[in-house]
């Protein structure tokens, strides 16, 4: 795991320095940088080494010097495809290094290589011989990609800080970026926080040439739902095999490695299937003094079962509540999940005995696994039965009949939610039961006239783009693959592993297993209210039904509780009636309030960056 950095265009080695430095964390064991003045390219790169430590380091080039490479991630097929390539008459000078693959594969299979990879990525090939920069993001974008392009400049780095480095980078703050961010509680890709600095989307790639200077951006993989009939014993057979498949690719690193656990039914999985496969499997999760938002009895019942060797570290989080600020500043992006602070706090652990972890992420996402899933049959008998005229009454009654509660996925939160949600079309539904205000509340909290269908084009675009025949839940999957898991999920485990230097792997997104996702039949995501109904066929035999079944509690932080008491305060005027009647438990405000929190924090530890 690395992070990359470059630009085209008039500069100093001293401008790539300052744009690698500030990536010191994502790869802290080594430095590396190339200049070509005459054509105006400039590469830096940080590594962490994680593969080949001897030889591994960056930018790497073919022995004749006419094809470089930056990247940060892995390439978890890698061995197959140097035998393939070994085949062909490709030789290779490292022993083991998956980013010499990425050279003699573009070599060999040219821009439509992407295809054959199963990893993570992100990278720039410079091809001098053809005068031009290829790049490319992984699938689902687990490694992020920040570029920006001007008359004079063509300019990426892994974290959007990196760019602001860049004397040319824009610098304006983007009033609709930040509107979405309270739409979503995250900003979709293409857009960013700053105008006119794009993030590459997932599963795509881009062409650069050094001489016309035209930048080609276009998609290689899509993650198209298309379910095909067999019975469920061959699809419960299957699954077993591809998850063991993806979770001992994952295993291979030459620095030492663990799994994070939580004890819910994914973490639980992914440990089960490694300790098949290292001998004294090493586990970490965090518990906390506040009991709803506690899992630690459940991680440790999952480690004495499997025999691993456990590490855990129960914290106070009032305590460390003062760390907040800290991890908010050092964010590159605003992040609208509370559990940015947990993640943290267990890649902090965790790095103190190993260099990658493994996580459970994605199988929420493609299995079914989120709240939303188990609703969508009365959301839909809702919808339908119930008059739009009435929904106002229903919602203000919900709202005087439930007390407000601060406990993590309290009753009152998830049915105000639900309501809320219903009270829009559709396309409307996942966005507003996961975001911090509704419609007329962006455009009254902004006073803006912004339309409601620019606010979530990318919800409302993604329903339209699927077929008609798509049933719900496959709409809801869709959403939560393309749009929550990259710009959401991701991005927050990225940073919070990446701050503290860890490399986190996610079997559930091997290539593989999205390809079962897709050709699986929703019936065996979700079935009757039942989430991720094959997954928990596929796992009986290996965890326990108190696993299995045990209800979802997420990786939640008393951020209500925080804002009732003073703990976190804002200081937007705008906001601070929203704030009051939290404090006096008239409404629970917690995701306007954190969403609001963050925003301040983030910008005003950048304010020196923006115009």
């Amino acid at each position: 795991m690395c992070g990359i950095a470059g630009f085209v265009g008039r500069g100093e080695r001293s401008t790539i320095e300052a744009m690698t430095a500030t990536l010191v964390h994502r790869g802290p064991d080594a430095v590396g940088f190339y200049e070509n003045v005459s054509e105006g390219v400039y590469l830096g790169h940080r590594r962490l080494s994680i593969m080949d430590l001897a030889s591994g380091g960056q930018p790497m080039w073919t022995s004749d010097g006419s094809i470089g490479v930056i990247f940060n991630g892995e390439i978890y097929n890698h061995a197959e495809l140097r035998q393939e390539l070994k085949q062909v008459g490709r030789c290779f000078f490292t022993d083991h290094s998956d980013t010499e693959v990425l050279l003699h594969a573009y070599l060999e299979w040219g821009d439509d290589f992407t295809n054959r990879l199963n990893g993570m990525w992100a990278f720039v090939i410079y091809d001098r011989s053809r005068a031009r920069l290829f790049g490319s993001r992984d699938r689902f974008g687990k490694k992020p990609f920040y570029y920006f392009e001007n008359a004079e400049t063509f300019a990426w780095a892994s974290e959007m800080t990196a760019l602001l480095r860049h004397p040319k980078a824009p610098r304006s703050l983007s009033l609709l970026s930040r509107q979405k961010f309270f739409a979503y509680c995250c900003i979709p890709a293409p857009l960013t926080a700053i105008e006119n600095i794009k993030k590459l989307p997932a599963a795509h790639s881009f062409s650069f040439d050094l001489r016309s200077r035209h930048l080609k951006i276009w998609k290689y993989w899509d993650f198209i739902l298309e379910p095909i009939v067999r019975t469920e014993e061959s699809w419960i057979e299957e699954l077993r095999h591809l998850l063991d498949a993806a979770v001992r690719r994952r295993l291979i690193a030459d620095v030492p490695l663990g799994v994070f656990l939580s004890g819910g039914l994914d973490s639980s999985a992914i440990a089960a299937l490694a300790s098949r496969h290292v001998d004294t499997l090493q586990s970490f999760s965090i518990g906390f003094t506040e009991s709803s938002f506690d899992e630690l009895p459940y991680a440790n019942r999952v480690a004495q079962l499997l025999k691993t060797d456990h590490h855990t570290e129960t914290l106070d989080l009032n305590k460390a509540l003062h760390l907040l600020p800290d991890i908010i500043r050092h964010l590159d992006e605003p992040q609208g999940d509370s559990s940015i602070l947990p993640t943290w706090l267990l890649a902090r652990f965790t790095r103190s005995h190993v260099t990658v972890a493994l996580t459970g992420d994605g199988g929420d996402e493609l299995f079914a696994g989120y709240d939303p899933f188990a609703a969508l049959h009365a959301a839909d008998m809702f919808s339908r039965w119930v008059p739009r005229s009435l929904h106002p009454a229903i919602r203000l009654l919900a709202s005087h009949l439930l007390p407000v509660s601060h406990r993590n996925l309290s009753l009152d939160f998830k049915i105000k939610r639900f309501l809320r949600g219903l009270s829009y079309d559709r396309p409307l539904w996942c966005p507003i039961w996961l975001g911090a205000l509704e419609p007329d509340e962006i455009r009254q909290f902004f006073g803006t006239n912004t339309s409601t269908e620019e606010i979530y084009s990318e919800a409302i675009d993604l329903w339209d783009s699927l077929r008609s025949s798509s049933s719900l839940v496959d709409r809801t999957l869709q959403f939560f693959t393309k749009i929550y898991l990259q710009d959401g999920i991701l991005a927050k485990v990225d940073r919070a592993t990446m701050m503290n230097s860890l490399e986190a792997r996610s079997p559930f997104l091997d290539i593989e297993i999205a390809d079962f996702a897709r050709r699986l039949p929703s019936q065996f995501k979700l079935r009757g209210r039942v989430r991720k109904y094959l997954l928990k066929k596929a796992l009986k035999s290996l965890l326990p039904a108190e696993i299995l079944h045990r209800p979802k509690k997420g990786f939640g932080m008393p951020i209500g509780a925080w804002f009732q008491t003073g703990a976190l305060q804002i200081s937007e005027k705008a906001a601070r009636n929203r704030q009051m009647h939290h404090r006096n438990l008239q409404s629970d405000e917690r995701l306007f309030l954190w969403c609001q929190w963050v925003w301040e924090n983030w910008s005003s530890a950048q304010e020196g960056d923006f115009l």
